[in-house]
This record gives structure tokens, sequence and C-alpha cells, in this order.
């Protein structure tokens, strides 16, 4: 009895003092918890699906303490998310709408971040005889033709992208052979590779796409392709529950050298996907081939 006694009092004493020993420790890791914040970003689909976020995201916590979490959407979804006050921090590329968002009061002040090119994709045969660096004149003998074109059409930057081009062409797409997915850009690229078709697309997301079927990237280079992103904190004077510091320091950082690092740093095999430009917007596309 007295040898059980003298062991349950040793085991509590080791059990108290380790305890007491680890206190600090326990309570340095509650105060990291509790410092570090979270914010929502409310983004386009090819950051997320291009892979763009899975590498960034990471650089971005470790510098500002900061969790990001990421609702990507069509650029038009996303900045609706932000007019509603269900985001901190807007991510997307579709300047005249972001410059709008901004001139409404939804946003503090928009930033340039970095950029890309659209491209066209479509089947290696080329049907159309699209093949080439005009926009405009490729989208013509793609109507002309009939041939299939998967389109967006989820107000996405992409898909605002695509009508501005159809408009310059002097064309409202539509008949059978013009397919409206409804969707992000991944799922489009599928729809487009099942159907053997044409479609426009981001060349980031169209890197990261696997299942690309007999498509290849058929118009580049066009200075109308250039595709720049922009950064907007949410207005808490119309949203006071933004949280604008949290929201602030990952703006800080992208814009910083070391984010303009880590967004030029990401490459699929090596080919890089963004170029960033926070100093000032570039004058014309970039040459990606």
């Amino acid at each position: 009895m007295e040898r059980d006694f003298a062991s349950t009092v040793d085991r509590l004493t080791r059990w108290t003092v380790g305890g007491i020993a680890a206190a600090p420790l326990v309570m340095a890791a509650v105060q990291l918890a509790s410092a570090q914040e979270v914010i929502t970003m409310a983004s386009t689909t090819s950051t997320e699906q291009s892979g763009l976020f899975k590498h960034l995201l990471p650089e971005v916590k470790q510098a500002t303490n900061v969790e990001v979490r990421v609702v990507a959407v069509g650029t038009g979804q996303a900045l609706d998310m932000a007019r509603r006050g269900d985001a901190d921090i807007v991510f997307v590329h579709d300047q005249p709408a972001e410059e709008k968002f901004v001139a409404e009061g939804f946003g503090v002040k928009r930033f340039p971040v970095m950029y890309n090119d659209f491209i066209i994709v479509g089947p290696q045969s080329d049907p159309a005889k699209a093949k080439g660096s005009d926009v405009v004149a490729a989208l013509r003998k793609i109507s002309e033709a009939q041939a299939p074109f998967a389109s967006r059409a989820d107000n996405s930057g992409t898909h605002a992208a695509e009508l501005r081009y159809w408009k310059a062409a002097g064309i409202e797409p539509k008949g059978a052979w013009y397919r409206e997915t409804g969707s992000g850009m991944g799922p489009t690229l599928n729809t487009a590779a099942g159907m053997n078709a044409y479609a426009l697309a981001d060349r980031g997301t169209w890197l990261a796409f696997k299942n690309r079927a007999e498509l290849v990237i058929l118009v580049e280079g066009d200075v109308k392709l250039f595709n720049q992103y922009g950064v907007m904190i949410v207005n808490p004077a119309r949203h006071p529950h933004v949280k604008k510091d949290a929201a602030q320091k990952v703006l800080d950082y992208l814009v910083s050298p070391a984010g303009q690092e880590a967004i030029a740093g990401y490459k699929i095999e090596g080919e890089q996907l963004f170029f960033p430009n926070a100093a000032g917007s570039a004058s014309k596309a970039p040459s990606l081939r």
C-alpha cells in the first residue's frame, strides 16, 4: 500500500513539474495561434487552377503571419463578393471592372501585381485556319467556319476579354457551334478538349492543364492578348468588419520585392507562368513563345 501511494505521489509530482515546465511553451503556442490572422481573398479561377496560389500563399503566410483563404470564382463574381463585404481583399484580372469597383467606393485602391497573356487554343488540325498572331482575325475565321468554340460565359475576366475580342471582330457569337460552359477555365478547357473545339484561355491555366487531348496553342503574341492582374483591399468604410490591417500586410507583401520574386519563381517545366510588374504595368503583351 505504501509503495502504491509513493508511486502515485511520484507520478503526480512529475506531471506537475512537467506541466509547470511546459506551461511557457503552451502559452507561447496559444499566443502564436491568436496572433495569426485569417482573411478571405476573392480571386479568379486562373490564379487557383494554374497552381500559383499553392506556390505563393505559404510564402505570404510565412512573411506576414496572415493565412489567406481563397474563394476562386470568375472576376465578376469575385468583385460582387467584395461588394457584399464577403471578402477582405480581391485579386482579379479585368482592369476596367476593377477601376469601376474602386470608383464606386468598394475598393480602397487598385495595385497592379503581375501579368501574363491570353491565348487561343484549338485542335491541331485547325479546321478554321485560325493559327497566327491576330486574335480578331482568328475569331472571324472561327465564326465563318462555324467551328466549335467553348466559351467560359461566366462573367470572368477571361470571358470579359473574349467578349471584347468578338466585339472588335464585329461578331455576336451564337449558334450551335458556340458552346457556353458557364464554368471556370479548367472545366472550359476540358469541354474544349472533349469537343475538339477552340477556346480562349489564360496561359497560366493552360500550362497547368493536363487533359489537352488534341488541343494546341494556335493564336498568341497579339498585344491585345495582354492580361493584367490587380489587387484591391475592400473598403472598410463600406464594410467595417473588413480586416484591413491584415489585408494590407498581404497586399504589401505581394507588391514587395520578395513577393514579386515569389510570383516570378512559379514555373511549370521551367516555363514562367506570371510576370510581376507592381512597379508599373507592362506596355505590351509578354513574349512567351
